[in-house]
Order: C-alpha cells, then sequence, then structure tokens
C-alpha cells in the first residue's frame, strides 16, 4: 500500500516539477484549490486562453455566478496541474473519457490520451479537491451537514453504516456521515461508476478507520488540510474529503 503525500494549495505552494517520466509516482499527490481566492487571483482573459472551447461553452451555461466561477477555477486548475505533471501548456492537455463499465459508452472516467496517469476531481462549496495517482483514483470533497439532512440521506446508505450512524449521538453523526459519503463517491468514481451504482452495495465504514472495499484503499484526508484550504472555513460548516486508490499487486 502507498503512502499519500501531505496535500498542497493551487496557489500557494509551486506547481509539481515537469519531469519527463515522472510517471507513474510513488504515491497518490492531493491538491486543494479555493474557488474564491483562485477566481480573484486569475487573469480576466485567462479562461478563454487555457480552457477548450466544451468548457467554455460549459461554464457559459451556468445561471449562477458562483457556479460558472467554481466550474472554471476547477477546470483551469486541474488543466495547470496536468500541464505541469506532463510538461505541456495547459490549454494542450488531451482529455477523453474512459469507457463507462456500466454501458460500456464514452462517458467513464476521465483521462489523457496516451498518458500513464490518472487522476480525479470533486468540488463542494469554496473548495476543489484533485487527485492523482499511477492507478485508478476517484476522490470526493463535501460540507459538512446539518444532522436532518444526514438523518435522510443517510437512508441510502449500507445497513451496516445506518446502524452505525443511527448508534451515534446526534451530534457526532454529521461527521462520521461526512466521512462515509465522501469514502463512497470517492471509490465510486474511481470504478467509473459515480452514483449511478446503488450507494447501499459497498460498505466503507462511518469510523474513523477506512475499510477497504476489493483492491480499492479508502483514505480521508485531515480536516486540517481542508480548513486551511479554504476561504470560507470560518463562516459555515467544516469540509469532508477521500479518495479511493486501486492497488496493483506488486
Amino acid at each position: 500500500m502507498t503512502s499519500p503525500r501531505a496535500s498542497r494549495v493551487v496557489g500557494r505552494d509551486p506547481l509539481p516539477a515537469a519531469v519527463a517520466g515522472a510517471w507513474p509516482p510513488g504515491a497518490p499527490e492531493t491538491w486543494l484549490l479555493s474557488v474564491s481566492r483562485y477566481v480573484s487571483a486569475m487573469d480576466q482573459g485567462a479562461p478563454g486562453k487555457i480552457l477548450d472551447a466544451e468548457e467554455r461553452e460549459r461554464a457559459a451555461k451556468f445561471v449562477r455566478t458562483e457556479d460558472q466561477q467554481r466550474y472554471t477555477a476547477a477546470h483551469m486548475g486541474l488543466r495547470e496541474l496536468l500541464g505541469a505533471y506532463l510538461d505541456m501548456e495547459p490549454a494542450a492537455v488531451p482529455f477523453t473519457r474512459e469507457d463507462c463499465p456500466g454501458c460500456g459508452g464514452p462517458h467513464g472516467r476521465p483521462a489523457v490520451v496516451g498518458m500513464p496517469l490518472h487522476f480525479n476531481m470533486s468540488h463542494a462549496g469554496d473548495l476543489v479537491l484533485f487527485a492523482f495517482a499511477g492507478s485508478p483514483i476517484g476522490a470526493d470533497v463535501e460540507k459538512v451537514q446539518p444532522v436532518s439532512v444526514v438523518d435522510q440521506v443517510a437512508q441510502s446508505l449500507h445497513p451496516t453504516e445506518r446502524a452505525e450512524l443511527a448508534a451515534l449521538a446526534a451530534a457526532d453523526r454529521p461527521a462520521a456521515f461526512a466521512r462515509c459519503w465522501t469514502r463512497k463517491e470517492a471509490y465510486l468514481k474511481g470504478i467509473g461508476t459515480g452514483l449511478s451504482q446503488d450507494p447501499a452495495i459497498a460498505y466503507v465504514g462511518t469510523g474513523e478507520r477506512s475499510v477497504p472495499v476489493g483492491p480499492w484503499t479508502l483514505t480521508d484526508l485531515p480536516t486540517d488540510h481542508l480548513a486551511a484550504a479554504t476561504a470560507d472555513s470560518a463562516a459555515g460548516p467544516g469540509y469532508a474529503a477521500a479518495y479511493a486508490l486501486l492497488e496493483q499487486a506488486s
């Protein structure tokens, strides 16, 4: 099992050194991006130079400004990181989609054409999470929800997870649910199905120690990393995040 490196923050830490043959890396790497900080520092014309036509068109379709900014920042940040890792201009990164494991259609995990690099992205509120590895990886970040929301959504979890949450005091359920949900969605994104697969099928646990799912290991990101990266942590609920990594047989 590989050990994670500490999460770095886009816009604060230097981007990865572009070293030929650097992939696959020896350990997964995660990056965090604050949408508000990124947008405030972004050159006005940067999206037109970095995003492709499809991305710009999709961004323009968002009605709410905050949704448009979140999409733009996330996709620009992803292109900048991939460009640095792969030693190419961000605008030149050739995206594709792997085949869906459910129906075989071209809408599975995102990928870079011809590159031995796996990555995933997730965003919630002010925060965007990027994860990179030499084997398939999924990532998820979520805002911690109030107990009223938790009790409702928890009905979609694995029966054992529901029982674990029910045994907790109400004040402890939001954090436990957030751990469980981010692990679960990271895993489902990693295998390529997303929430088209019933989240009640796989058991990932609600406790402080995650439970592997077959060859997939699940890793929670420390909450202090998340709080330090986002600009809105003092004004609202905290975040939870996790990634799922397919461990290759040695």
